[in-house]
């Protein structure tokens, strides 16, 4: 019974689309360590990324019950229907952010002391739609912890090239969370919601989606001013800007009907193209 609630909740919060941030996170240890991670920290940021994903979507879930009831879009996920109950979503949201805490007192100190503060960012994002139209920037925020977490868990301090990495992040986060409320156009407007599209119109929203992402273009070049990374990463920013431009060809102000295309499995693309070349250039071309 226990195995059955917990594979509803997984689904419930697309455990599977972690790949988002993840790909980030290992990128960024990578580069702190100038080349292959030690296994035992790259193990707990694995745990770490898998904790605090799995907490923010499962409280967004809590958070956005009554609301998802009344969307015919969400309508059907396990808490409106009755499938799971809050209860168990509440238990599963606590143990996640138990294992975000665990993994970070067991990467280093200041990985600790600043996990509560992760966890007031990916969580507080939940209630950003309720008076901010920029709730799209708090939800890039939350991502671009990933790449910085990383960095921490690694080298135990602060520096300019993860900050950076994850500016990047927030900017392609906002674009891709911006395109992604289109499809709620109607219903934020109806029931009092806030978002850019909601707020400035679906076809000025794909315009404002489209200048992030091309400034975050412009900054994950600029990474190569920080790093060592060379030619195969600066290949697969190239990928990753033609991703992005199918991906905005697509989806249409008079036409969102391929936005899961876009949302789902193309941003998925983006993290993991730009980790594996990443990765690659590090451990080949590295110095």
């Amino acid at each position: 019974m226990i195995f059955q609630r917990i594979k509803i909740i997984l689904d419930t919060i697309k455990f599977k689309h972690t790949i988002f941030a993840l790909p980030f996170a290992i990128m960024s240890a990578f580069i702190a360590s100038d080349g292959f991670p030690p296994l035992d920290k790259l193990g707990w940021i694995l745990v770490a990324m898998v904790g605090a994903r799995s907490c923010a979507m499962a409280f967004n879930r809590l958070a956005d019950a009554e609301i998802d009831t009344a969307n015919p879009r969400t309508a059907m996920r396990a808490i409106p229907v009755g499938l799971i109950s809050q209860g168990a979503v509440w238990g599963f949201t606590l143990v996640s952010a138990g294992l975000l805490v665990f993994a970070a007192y067991n990467l280093n100190r200041l990985a600790f002391a600043l996990s509560p503060v992760a966890l007031v960012v990916i969580m507080g994002y939940s209630y950003a739609k309720r008076f901010t139209a920029f709730s799209h920037l708090w939800l890039g925020l939350a991502l671009s912890i990933a790449p910085v977490g990383a960095w921490i868990a690694i080298k135990g301090r602060f520096d300019l090239p993860p900050l950076v990495l994850g500016l990047a992040v927030l900017l392609w986060t906002a674009g891709f969370d911006i395109i992604y409320a289109c499809q709620d156009f109607g219903f934020d407007r109806k029931h009092g919601l806030y978002s850019i599209p909601a707020r400035f119109g679906i076809r000025r929203a794909l315009w404002f989606s489209s200048a992030l992402h091309v400034v975050m273009i412009a900054v994950l070049i600029g990474v190569t001013l920080l790093t060592d990374l060379g030619l195969l990463y600066l290949i697969g920013v190239g990928v990753v800007a033609i991703i992005l431009i199918y991906e905005h060809a697509i989806v249409k102000p008079k036409d969102l009907s391929r936005i899961n295309l876009a949302f789902f499995t193309l941003n998925g693309m983006v993290s993991l193209v730009l980790m594996a070349l990443s990765v690659a250039d590090m451990l080949i071309l590295g110095k």
